[in-house]
């Protein structure tokens, strides 16, 4: 290589005497998508150098000309003066090669004791580690926005369903704060996965780590990771972390598309239950009288690519021997579309519960009828008649009452007593559906305390 312009010359192709074709190249370049990498592959890079400097493998004055080598190309980079070329391959030979032209000798030295499928490794997770604090972040301000909802909404009773059939009458706030466990979870599994990603590769080389005397705690230290890697092999190959996270990624989107469905029923004119905002509506070409729910419908679309995102990973990985092999390149644009597409996800959806405006005439009218059958039979438990007696009768009362054209609000208690001799005066309170809600004050239940109780745990 002595003699070639460090600008242009492939620093790993000393090898071939022959340089590829160029669409072999094209096909093969990580670069168009791993260049959002570099401030993760430069902070990695200084930390080696640093540690390359204190183990004696290069001079202090050497690491101090990469250090700043490096903080020029990372702002070449962030101003769009960077010039990135094909023949680079990835982002890794992309900086290396600058650096090269920029200090010279000293930037050679740079990939002593490493490999780029330790590099890359190492890149990779300090980038999800920061990438899973932002979706957590996101995550925790959806949430506080349901939260808000559901202390607004105590006592605004609205039917449950099961089947999409009316079922029993619940709150806003229940049903609100049913999808605030589900993202409690979901921080969990992302808590749980960025564990699982901040583990520090660096030292694996390509995968039989080195002869040379590095430190690899100090570079841990350095990178704030809280533990190494123990097996060099697993350490390049490994992308366990990054199926952890895209499986976080998959279930966190169908959260979201459930809660889009909900959306885009409960501002149907066949619910009413709320109104969709301007700002996040959408109208017809052909239809003037149109209000779409655009932005919730492609959430609950894009919940697909997640988990396409999901599969290609564990496809991906399924048939690979030990250690690296170049499948892995296809990680990375797996990880970027989940997070390009769950981000702004959150964002939107966050905003758009905090825009909503909620009839809640029309969710008390829908709460009512047949739905407070339940409370009916329970009453007639309360009072010693076995459930399934109970359920008969309630069955057969709810077929006749239908069959009439009338509700269950519009009984007098005579007509209750036809039924069954059990029923007493108190019977037409339960024919209510506030009452309902009220009264289900068993833990997880609808009631009005009972979720201003598990309100103040969330905001804990």
């Amino acid at each position: 290589m002595k003699g070639k312009s460090p600008g242009r010359a492939n620093l790993i192709r000393g090898r071939f005497a022959r340089g590829r074709l160029p669409e072999v190249e094209a096909f093969t370049a990580s670069l168009p998508f791993d260049r959002r990498l570099y401030r993760h592959d430069i902070l990695g890079s200084i930390a080696h150098a640093r540690m390359l400097a204190r183990v004696g493998l290069i001079r202090p004055a050497e690491a101090r000309a990469i250090e700043r080598g490096l903080g020029q190309i990372e702002q070449e980079i962030e101003s769009g003066k960077f010039r990135f070329v094909t023949s680079d391959e990835d982002v890794h030979l992309a900086i290396e090669r600058r650096l090269i032209a920029k200090i010279g000798e000293a930037g050679r030295k740079l990939h002593t004791a490493r490999s780029r499928n330790d590099q890359v490794a190492l890149d990779l997770r300090l980038y999800l580690r920061d990438e899973i604090q932002n979706v957590d972040e996101l995550i925790r301000v959806l949430r506080a926005s349901l939260i808000r909802v559901a202390r607004r909404n105590l006592d605004t009773t609205m039917p449950g369903y099961t089947h999409l059939q009316r079922a029993q009458p619940v709150s806003l706030a229940h049903h609100v704060l049913a999808y605030v466990e589900m993202l409690e979870r979901d921080r969990e599994r992302f808590a749980q996965a960025l564990a699982r990603t901040n583990v520090m590769p660096l030292g694996a080389g390509a995968l039989a780590a080195t002869t040379l005397p590095i430190d690899r705690k100090m570079v841990a230290r350095e990178l704030g990771f809280k533990q190494l890697a123990h097996n060099s092999m697993d350490a390049v190959s490994d992308r366990d972390f990054a199926v952890d996270f895209l499986s976080a990624a998959a279930l966190l989107a169908v959260h979201l598309s459930r809660m889009s469905e909900e959306l885009i029923l409960w501002t149907s004119s066949e619910f009413g239950f709320a109104v969709l905002p301007d700002e996040f509506s959408t109208g017809s070409s052909m239809m003037p009288q149109k209000k779409n729910p655009d932005l919730a419908e492609l959430i609950r679309g894009k919940t697909g690519r997640v988990i396409g995102d999901l599969m290609a990973m564990l496809t991906t990985l399924k048939g690979l021997p030990l250690a690296y092999n170049s499948d892995l390149q296809e990680d990375k644009e797996r990880v970027f579309d989940a997070l390009d597409t769950i981000k702004p996800a959150l964002d939107l959806m966050a905003k758009l519960w905090t825009a909503l405006r909620f009839d809640r005439a029309a969710m008390r009218r829908a709460a009512g009828g047949f739905a407070l059958a339940t409370d009916l039979a329970e009453y007639l438990v309360a009072r010693g008649m076995p459930f399934r007696e109970a359920h008969e009768i309630i069955g057969a009362l709810v077929r006749e009452t239908a069959d009439s054209g009338r509700t269950l609000e519009e009984l007098s208690l005579a007509e209750l007593r036809r039924y069954s001799h059990v029923f007493a005066a108190d019977a037409l309170s339960v024919l209510d559906a506030d009452h309902s809600v009220a009264r289900r004050t068993v833990t997880g239940g609808p009631a009005p305390r009972t979720n201003e109780k598990r309100i103040k745990e969330l905001d804990r």
